[in-house]
């Protein structure tokens, strides 16, 4: 494991400089930071992950997730969490990797296993999970950035090494949640249809059976399934994502926190500060100049994909 472990953090420190890199591998993100970062609040799309140095804490609602080179983090639906890093330095800098989960590799895989279907009458999994890193697992991340040593290699031999660590992970702890992304009719693959409509349209007001008909699910189904896989209720994850942009564009814009209220679909200023200072622990314009202040807006941009 150490050795795996050694090559794929000297891997990672050849090919990523900065904070965040996106490499000549279809769907592989690279890492880097050289100090502990605050939390902020981003969306995890599904994913694979890995930290060959360094630590992280992952928190979805009161949940609170800790990882590092001895563990890995699977995510399998669009999730606002909250993260951070909690061991970086000069001498020691973070290093990390995510791989995008998609759900037709995962299928591909499946039917060369003839895998029984996941039973659509069973609960979503919980969405976000660590889990101990093997040496299974490890090999093939190790043989996937090795690749960029190599990128004439990368049009062949991606295929192989993703392939295998499919396979390893459906093997894993994680394989039911990553039967139920890829296998069409599963719980998971219905709820992932009314998750994206509620991200595209999170401004919006709705009426949760017209979102549970886009699951094809009743009301009631709809929402014991979303909150076994979130964490959380519809009503609350349209919240978080409400907060998150209002707070993305305080950071990034010097534009009125009623305003930004209303443009993520508040009808209340008062409701809007309330809500932001509950998940945030400050009023809006109080938050931004903060972290602006601190100089957070960086780490934002590390943290919206590490």
């Amino acid at each position: 494991m150490q050795v795996l472990l050694d090559r794929l953090r000297n891997a990672i420190e050849r090919h990523c400089v900065e904070p965040t890199t996106r490499t000549a591998i279809p769907g592989l993100l690279l890492f880097r930071a050289e100090a502990p970062t605050t939390p902020m609040s981003v969306v995890y799309e599904p994913r694979f992950c890995v930290i060959v140095q360094g630590s992280k804490q992952v928190m979805l609602c009161d949940q609170v997730f800790d990882y590092d080179a001895s563990k890995y983090l699977v995510t399998a639906v669009d999730l606002p969490v909250s993260g951070h890093i909690t061991h970086a330095s000069p001498e020691a800098p973070y290093l990390a990797l995510c791989l995008t989960l998609d759900p037709a590799e995962i299928a591909d895989v499946l039917l060369e296993l003839r895998d029984a279907p996941e039973d659509p009458s069973h609960q979503c999994p919980r969405c976000l999970t660590v889990s101990a890193l093997t040496r299974n697992i490890l090999d093939p991340v190790t043989r996937l950035v090795g690749l960029l040593d190599t990128p004439e290699d990368i049009v062949f031999l991606r295929r192989l090494a993703v392939r295998e660590l499919l396979y390893r992970l459906l093997q894993g702890p994680q394989g039911s949640v990553l039967r139920q992304i890829a296998t069409a009719g599963s719980n998971l693959s219905h709820l992932n249809r009314a998750i994206a409509w509620i991200r595209d349209h999170y401004a919006q007001a709705f009426d949760i059976a017209d979102v549970a008909r886009l699951a094809g699910m009743s009301p009631s189904s709809f929402h014991r399934h979303f909150r076994a896989a979130t964490m959380m209720s519809p009503l609350q994850y349209r919240t978080r994502l409400r907060l998150q942009e209002a707070r993305r564009q305080l950071m990034s814009n010097a534009v009125d926190a009623a305003e930004v209220g209303f443009a993520v679909g508040y009808d209340s200023p008062s409701q809007f500060s309330r809500e932001y200072r509950r998940m945030f622990g400050n009023p809006p314009a109080r938050d931004a100049q903060r972290i602006r202040a601190e100089g957070a807006v960086e780490a934002r941009v590390l943290e919206a994909v590490g």
